[in-house]
């Protein structure tokens, strides 16, 4: 019998009582060292070591067993050699435990036999309800409660931490595949100065997944910014649901997701002992719900910096203050990379500007004061007031020499004032090395110090991409279309079949033939008038053109009759075991900017729909952007507005400009087609869809459907 299991609540995260299977005194252990860190990081719940071996540990009495506790533990760390595991697992269940930590390694990372171990913890969750972590986890820290449940030697450095907070009511929350590189995250982020709720290791998620975790912090009251580090997600309807409930709960969601290269992904799989999703489908999900995206550690903190200590921009048009021209030149380049704008400011502003700084200083933007030894960071200061109250730009960026260990340009006080009046961000970059003094000034005045320009802009781009992704209006979905039914047999649908079968979502080819003779196609391309297009029909030939499969223009049936010929002839060489239907006879279409649309029914996230420059070169250029299915057209019509190829839809080089809301239409309902057919369609592709130059509308010039196994 399946017990239902309930959700992850906060008996996990603030556990009221402890017990800990496998406990010792001896510290040079893991299992050691997890104990002691609990007692000495101020714990104040119920502890219980479990040991047959030792009669007390740090003052707390032994037991043998943990049924032998005739009390409530809402948390059970399990650190013992694999094999002992699953019936630890069973005793802690049967002693009422409410949630499982198991630290312990050797299971489904390993392969092999070591998966069956996994797979009878699972059966204990699926069976008794208990919810267990891990195994092979490096445990968790709840920073807000005291509750320490991990090994992590970064515990040992956090009563020497005197770095201040700079934002101590925006907390971060650090969901990680990785343990060490979870807590590296928490590690590097507080070198900066920000504040955290949680760090977890997730390890190989055998129940709770990185999704309940993230779903977890979305409902906690203590943490506002969520940073994961993943290999894979597990469960993609629920990461789905937790990054909706998000986005809807104001709370910014940054994932550096490892395995995006053929290396890295052969890595993740073997480590993790789960497949890694294709990427594009990964950024099509974080596109979906406003997820900031890092490609590593470093840049995971530098977003977090920015979305927990700065509130949200109204554009992209940076202001800078800086005492070294060099250094606001080499700012305003990093920055413009990242698609943010460094304008001049107006005469008005420059001229008051003017009276605060030397005659060879410059009040343009960036505005360099030069070096005025003690007076620059009032200057400074000052200036950016200016330009905050100014309207002219929406993100403040002070830079600094920040390496003297007595002194800094900033004014903390002020700086806060600007950050809590909440019109726009700031962030500071020192040029060299900064000093404690520096990084704590800094702090104390609400925001962080960096020594990576790159870093800065990377973080005030993506508090951008988040304030514009709030301000968006919600997709509409549209209304779904009819349900799909694989037909009998099939894997694979010609692009006569696939018409047919999609017949419903307005794919076209009403007026199209399939015709067996020569004669047949004649009759045909006369009944729809010249030009025609001729095409082989076969399940085994995706790529019609490979095998010369295709002829285009044709203005007569003698042409027709020639091509008819040819293509068969051509098909019989090249592809001598492919099933003929026949040659799809299709009027010709006017000519026009081409599109790709496809779909790949993606293994974690379901139906993913591809669009982009279509045509014979669409893997040469790569001008592709992909979204979970279904959407809307008004969603259709961003994305397409989104190609670096779109300045064609608008009369590129004196061409007439092209009317997508027909495009726009079919891409929605290809999206519907996608999200119907999830169960039974692998993949999906119409390329090219013609937008017609001409103003009549688009064309589907081909069209292919696989089958899942």
């Amino acid at each position: 019998m399946t017990v239902q299991q309930p959700p992850l609540t906060e008996r996990f995260f603030w556990p009221e009582s402890m017990a800990f299977v496998g406990a010792t005194s001896d510290l040079t252990k893991l299992r050691g060292r997890l104990f002691a860190f609990t007692r000495t990081t101020g714990y104040t719940g119920k502890l219980y070591p479990i040991s047959s071996r030792e009669a007390e540990i740090g003052g707390y009495p032994c037991h043998a067993r943990i049924t032998d506790v005739k009390a409530p533990i809402d948390l059970a760390v399990v650190a013992v050699p694999a094999k002992y595991v699953p019936d630890a697992v069973e005793d802690c269940a049967a002693a009422g435990a409410k949630t499982v930590m198991i630290i312990s390694s050797g299971f489904a990372e390993e392969g092999g036999a070591a998966t069956e171990l996994q797979a009878r913890i699972l059966d204990t969750a699926r069976r008794t309800g208990i919810r267990i972590a891990g195994p092979n986890s490096e445990g968790f820290w709840n920073g807000v409660g005291n509750v320490c449940a991990t090994f992590s030697p970064v515990i040992e450095t956090l009563p020497h931490d005197d770095m201040p907070h700079a934002a101590p009511h925006r907390r971060i929350g650090i969901v990680s595949q990785s343990g060490g590189m979870g807590f590296a995250i928490f590690t590097r982020g507080r070198n900066l100065g920000l504040t955290f709720s949680h760090v977890v290791s997730t390890g190989n998620e055998a129940d709770l997944s990185a999704a309940d975790y993230m779903g977890a912090m979305v409902g906690d009251p203590d943490t506002q910014v969520i940073v994961m580090l993943c290999e894979t997600i597990r469960d993609g309807a629920g990461f789905c649901r937790a990054a909706k409930a998000a986005a809807e709960a104001g709370k910014p969601v940054i994932v550096c997701k490892l395995g995006r290269s053929d290396a890295g992904a052969r890595a993740a799989a073997s480590h993790t002992a789960a497949l890694t999703g294709t990427h594009s489908a990964y950024r099509a999900v974080f596109r979906k719900y406003g997820i900031l995206e890092a490609t590593d550690m470093d840049e995971a903190v530098a977003i977090a910096a920015a979305v927990a200590t700065c509130p949200l921009p109204r554009g992209r048009r940076v202001g800078i203050v800086t005492a070294s021209g060099g250094g606001g030149t080499a700012a305003a380049d990093i920055f413009s990379d990242f698609g943010l704008s460094v304008p001049e400011l107006s005469p008005a502003l420059q001229a008051r500007i003017e009276t605060l700084v030397p005659p060879h200083a410059s009040a343009l933007n960036p505005v360099d004061t030069t070096a005025q030894g003690q007076s620059t960071g009032p200057v400074s200061a000052e200036i950016c007031e200016m330009m905050e109250a100014s309207g002219e730009v929406d993100m403040l960026v002070a830079i600094v020499s920040a390496a003297r260990e007595k002194s800094v340009s900033l004014e903390p006080g002020r700086i806060k004032a600007i950050l809590e009046r909440g019109a726009l961000p700031m962030l500071a970059w020192t040029y060299t090395l900064a000093s404690k003094h520096a990084k704590h000034t800094a702090a104390q005045g609400g925001s962080v110090l960096s020594t990576d320009a790159r870093h800065v802009g990377l973080g005030l781009s993506k508090l951008a991409d988040y304030a514009d992704h709030l301000r968006a209006p919600a997709d509409d979905a549209g209304d779904p279309g009819p349900v799909l039914t694989r037909p009998p047999g099939a894997r694979v649908l010609s692009e006569y079949e696939a018409r047919r079968w999609l017949s419903g979502y307005g794919l076209g080819g009403a007026g199209d033939v399939l015709a067996d003779t020569p004669d047949a196609a004649i009759a045909a391309a006369e009944g729809m008038g010249y030009p025609v297009v001729l095409k082989i029909q076969s399940p085994d030939i995706l790529h019609k053109t490979e095998v010369g499969g295709v002829r285009v223009n044709l203005p007569d049936a003698a042409a027709v009759r020639a091509a008819f010929g040819n293509i068969v002839s051509n098909t019989a060489v090249h592809a001598p075991a492919a099933r003929v239907d026949g040659v799809l006879v299709q009027k010709m279409a006017p000519r026009g900017v081409e599109l790709v649309v496809g779909v790949v029914n993606d293994a974690t996230f379901g139906p993913i729909v591809m669009l982009g420059a279509g045509g014979v070169s669409v893997e040469l250029f790569g001008d592709v952007v992909h979204y979970p299915a279904p959407f809307g057209p008004a969603r259709a019509e961003a994305l397409l507005r989104g190609l670096k190829s779109a300045p064609l839809f608008d009369g590129f080089r004196g061409a007439a400009p092209i009317d997508l809301a027909p495009a726009a239409a079919l891409i929605s309902r290809i999206s519907h087609a996608a999200a119907a057919g999830r169960d039974i369609i692998a993949e999906m592709e119409f390329n090219p869809v013609i937008l017609h130059s001409d103003g009549s509308g688009i064309s589907v010039a081909d069209a292919v459907v696989i089958f899942r196994d």
